[in-house]
């Protein structure tokens, strides 16, 4: 399938990523908008541009992608609505701006779909959820759709109000796991493994954790179960991280802060 022209407006990373993957599946010549692009992002068919202003005339995408910090976006949204074809779609992967809100700064009745990806998409290995606004047609949500899946998972929400625990769960998540490996290695260190051999450690087993969970049709209790023997090792380590008052109680707490500030940052 051949990409229709889009318009990128921030090429950074997540932006880049996105850029990255959609190149290799045959993208038709876009507009790169943004002041310093990732370094060798750009194809010589591209138009790359510092705003608005640089786009060549006549250049009509078919699909509009907001990656801009959320605080940038509202000096780019009112020119965006100025500049875009009939049918084109905008493709939201800011956090915390709401579908309304995007349409009332971009002004007509543009129509937004609404993403949260996370950043294993900068390697293919992210997972994006997704809202459609109000006017979005099948074949814009299809086009959508093959956008973001691009640089991984997709799934689709009806309710944009589960965007903000998405955002707390799997958009803030992978920081979650960093602190996990992070912490594994500070206390392999403190265990008396030399600091090299603890930071390879921590880091493979998370990895390979991950990538064991993904190829296993179990669920995670399940295999967790399937790695503690009774009284040995890992018991013991769970019976400290599982006891009340400390993992459950503590990552629950913190999806639930990181929920509230979503839908604090919305607007």
């Amino acid at each position: 399938m051949i990409l229709p022209p889009l318009l990128l407006v921030g090429a950074g990373r997540m932006g880049g990523a996105l850029f990255t993957g959609w190149a290799a599946r045959g993208l038709a010549p876009s507009a790169l908008i943004d002041p310093h692009p990732a370094a060798g992002l750009a194809r010589p068919q591209d138009h790359v541009g510092a705003s608005l202003d640089a786009l060549p005339p006549g250049f009509t995408p078919q699909a509009a992608i907001l990656a801009v910090k959320p605080q940038m976006a509202d000096a780019v949204m009112p020119a965006l609505g100025r500049i875009l074809a009939p049918g084109a779609v905008v493709l939201s992967i800011m956090a915390g701006r709401r579908i309304d809100g995007m349409r009332a700064a971009i002004g007509g009745d543009v129509p937004v779909v609404r993403a949260m990806p996370n950043t294993p998409a900068a390697i293919g290995q992210g997972i994006t959820v997704a809202c459609a606004g109000a006017g979005v047609t099948a074949g814009q949500r299809a086009l959508c759709d093959t956008l973001l899946r691009a640089v991984g998972a997709v799934e689709w929400v009806d309710d944009e109000a589960l965007i903000d625990p998405v955002t707390a769960v799997s958009g803030s998540g992978t920081a979650y796991v960093f602190l996990l490996a992070e912490l594994l290695e500070q206390a392999g260190i403190s265990a008396g493994l030399p600091a090299a051999l603890a930071r390879t450690l921590a880091r493979k087993t998370v990895s390979g954790a991950g990538a064991l969970l993904a190829a296993s049709d179990e669920d995670a209790a399940d295999l967790r179960r399937a790695v503690t023997s009774p009284r040995g090792t890992t018991e013991a380590a769970l019976s400290v991280l599982m006891a009340p008052g400390a993992w459950p109680l503590a990552l629950t707490e913190a999806v639930g802060a990181a929920a509230v500030r979503a839908g604090e940052l919305a607007s």
